[in-house]
């Protein structure tokens, strides 16, 4: 989202920073057939964030995004400000002033929107996502100081929205859930876009604990949000049918799919990139934990340029 980008006929080469990890991917996108995907690396992050950009520059061409990472930014719902295109951001940069934990005179804003209801009856609605100039500025002088095209910002929920669009069946939604270590992250799509999210207060660690009963009690933590989740949904967008519940694969992934199948009333399935992705040259992607692992750096390579 931040800085604007360009058009342009080159493929995205995503940076992604998690803990203790550097992710890069590049996504070729193709009209007749599944994106194809050129590269995912994944490097422990020994030394500063600048050293590891600087290793890695040879192998980072053409324009690069990262994600902002959990915590950094807002992503709020908010009723979309009836006034002129130019003017729409500065209206939603006053309406959420006093939801934000920030002074939003010192922030970047940007919107997205939300596909209307047909006969909804509430007004059209937009995400509004806020990061703080002090957050954005050391990403930018990051690339900058290591002389990589930092041409975009964006945020994970969007990165997510990018692969669930692969995924999604005609004319039917399609909800995509996934974990890592800042919790998880439950994403609602339509036609390519993002209807709703949500954020899990769990971990992937939290999931790959043993089983027993505290499995089984952050199990019925996560089941209660999607529930709820799937229940505003419904209420929300009923002109929306969801054909399923995509979970990403991380260790003990089994067990959890079967307690939601056992508990909600949507087909719930275990993702698998290989359906939606062709990585034939890069093998160790058949491997579910690794799936998880690129999952984001993936969705962040899939951006395209007529979308924020």
């Amino acid at each position: 989202m931040w800085p604007r980008r360009r058009p342009n006929s080159e493929n995205w080469t995503s940076v992604v920073f998690s803990k203790g990890r550097i992710d890069i991917a590049e996504v070729l996108r193709r009209t007749d057939a599944r994106p194809a995907v050129k590269t995912w690396e994944s490097y422990a992050l020994e030394g500063s964030e600048l050293d590891a950009l600087k290793r890695l520059r040879p192998r980072l061409g053409g324009r690069c995004t990262t994600l902002l990472r959990h915590g950094q930014y807002q992503m709020l719902q908010v009723e979309a400000p009836q006034v002129p295109a130019e003017e729409r951001r500065d209206a939603v940069r006053w309406r959420i002033k006093e939801m934000v934990d920030f002074p939003v005179e010192q922030a970047s804003v940007d919107l997205l929107d939300i596909p209307a209801s047909p006969g909804a009856g509430r007004p059209p609605q937009v995400f509004a996502v806020a990061a703080a100039h002090a957050v954005l500025a050391p990403r930018v002088h990051l690339f900058q100081d290591a002389k990589l095209a930092l041409a975009a910002i964006d945020v994970p929920e969007t990165a997510q929205r990018n692969v669930s669009a692969l995924f999604e069946d005609e004319n039917r939604g399609l909800a995509l859930l996934a974990f890592d270590d800042d919790g998880g992250r439950l994403t609602f799509t339509f036609g390519g876009e993002l209807f709703a999210t949500r954020h899990v207060d769990v971990t992937r660690k939290d999931l790959a604990t043993p089983g027993g009963e505290a499995a089984g009690g952050v199990f019925e933590r996560v089941l209660l949000d999607v529930q709820r989740s799937l229940d505003n949904f419904d209420r929300n967008y009923s002109h929306v049918t969801l054909s399923r519940l995509l979970v990403v694969p991380i260790p003990g992934a089994a067990a959890f799919v079967e307690y939601l199948k056992g508990n909600l009333y949507q087909p719930v399935e275990l993702l698998d990139l290989a359906k939606g992705l062709e990585f034939g040259a890069i093998p160790a992607l058949a491997e579910p934990e690794h799936q998880a692992d690129a999952l984001l750096a993936l969705g962040a390579a899939l951006r395209e340029d007529a979308a924020p």
